[in-house]
């Protein structure tokens, strides 16, 4: 299985984590009992808390928290630059030293729907839940539900809900 593996000898794994085929992983922390589906990238700088689930296809970018018992769909995108250009002034590749880190943080025990695309300096609440293919462009308040593109507030989650999944 490590074949289809790309583990940086920099990567922080902890106990118990389950990681399918064809990821790829550098610089990055990945909490106890976290399971990490097939085709998922995560950059350095990047972590990820204890038993969260990371379904397939997905791009966790430099800059990414993930707290503890998180869900990420499929297909879900982080970006962490606003303002994203592949070269300078005078016509260079930009590097590392060319644009300002911006980080994003899901909070402990919220969901994000497949296809979704997370932009920089964000911060998604404790418990919330993002629909399916949203486009969250601003916070999202904890314990809310925000779907659409840009994703807008539907409602809060009240204890009848949360008992109910």
């Amino acid at each position: 299985m490590k074949q289809y593996l790309s583990i940086g000898a920099d990567v922080t794994l902890g106990a118990g984590v389950r990681l399918s085929k064809f990821i790829n992983l550098y610089g990055c922390e990945i909490g106890d009992e976290t399971k990490i589906g097939a085709f998922v990238e995560v950059q350095k700088h990047a972590h990820i808390g204890r038993r969260c689930k990371i379904s397939s296809h997905t791009f966790i970018c430099e800059g990414v928290t993930i707290e503890d018992n998180v869900f990420i769909g499929h297909g879900v995108v982080f970006i962490n630059d606003s303002y994203p250009r592949a070269t300078g002034l005078g016509g260079e590749l930009q590097t590392e030293k060319d644009w300002k880190l911006e980080r994003t943080l899901v909070m402990e025990g919220a969901s994000i729907g497949s296809g979704s695309t997370i932009l920089a300096n964000i911060v998604i609440g404790e418990n919330a839940m993002v629909g399916a293919g949203s486009v969250v462009t601003r916070d999202v308040p904890a314990n809310s539900i925000v779907a659409g593109n840009p994703a807008r507030l539907l409602r809060y989650i009240t204890p009848e809900v949360s008992q109910a999944s």
